[in-house]
């Protein structure tokens, strides 16, 4: 029968030794301290990523419903070349293929490139949810604002965005926290996120099922804090007289 080891969390990373109250000082550095340190660089990465995907995949999505059949072309492209595209393959493009082709890239840190990576490829699934939260508002709600004189853009922007939006929150929830999983695909590139401290520190302390265990429980944690941020929002921008998921 295997016998727990919690203790390895305490250990140095250099010495080996137990360290009183599980955090290094002097310089020393426990497998608890490197644990947090990739949870802190997981949650940077799936952040930037999320961010990057709202904005580009909203722009998208808006697109694909408009008047103009090229902008509606484009953003169709842009959607079905990131969501054909494996991310790992477009993971090392980023990191291996653009820098060479766009000198500036080379500038950036590794855990932006790989953001915008993760960000581009969640893009196209985010402009797909936005499209269909405008597609499922009336047409009367479009034909409204531009008879009352607003302009396209103001009609999107006042009329058609902020219904539109309540509607996809619970959708944007499951791709927020797709996010944070996919994360794990930075290891590939060396970056010191949570995935490639469980492999690293298994092979180091040889007690995968204690570090497997906690980088599991850490990736469950943070996709449940992103599942009660946007639950929370999403009560807070729900339309009066209607019940959480948009049923009276």
């Amino acid at each position: 029968m295997a016998t727990w080891d919690w203790q390895v969390f305490c250990r140095d990373t250099i010495e080996g030794e137990v360290v009183p109250r599980c955090f290094g000082s002097d310089g020393s550095i426990t497998y608890l301290d490197w644990m947090l340190s990739a949870w802190g660089w997981t949650l940077s990465v799936a952040l930037l990523a999320l961010l990057v995907a709202l904005v580009v995949g909203s722009v998208v999505g808006i697109l694909r419903t408009t008047p103009s059949r090229v902008l509606v072309a484009l953003g169709n492209a842009w959607t079905e070349l990131f969501r054909n595209i494996p991310l790992l393959v477009q993971l090392f493009l980023w990191y291996h293929v653009l820098p060479a082709l766009i000198p500036p890239l080379q500038a950036f840190p590794s855990f932006m490139l790989v953001a915008f990576a993760l960000g581009y490829f969640t893009s196209a699934r985010v402009s797909e949810q936005v499209k269909a939260g405008i597609q499922a508002l009336p047409q009367g709600q479009r034909y409204a604002g531009l008879a009352l004189g607003l302009t396209l853009p103001q009609t999107y922007r006042y009329v058609l965005l902020p219904m539109a939006f309540r509607i996809v929150i619970p959708p944007l929830t499951s791709e927020s926290m797709n996010i944070i999983k996919n994360s794990a695909v930075a290891f590939a590139v060396s970056i010191a996120e949570l995935t490639m401290f469980a492999m690293q520190a298994q092979e180091e302390t040889s007690r995968g099922v204690e570090i497997y265990l906690a980088v599991t429980a850490l990736y469950f944690v943070s996709a449940l804090l992103v599942n009660r941020i946007a639950l929370f929002i999403e009560k807070r921008l729900r339309i009066p007289g209607t019940a959480v998921g948009g049923a009276k």
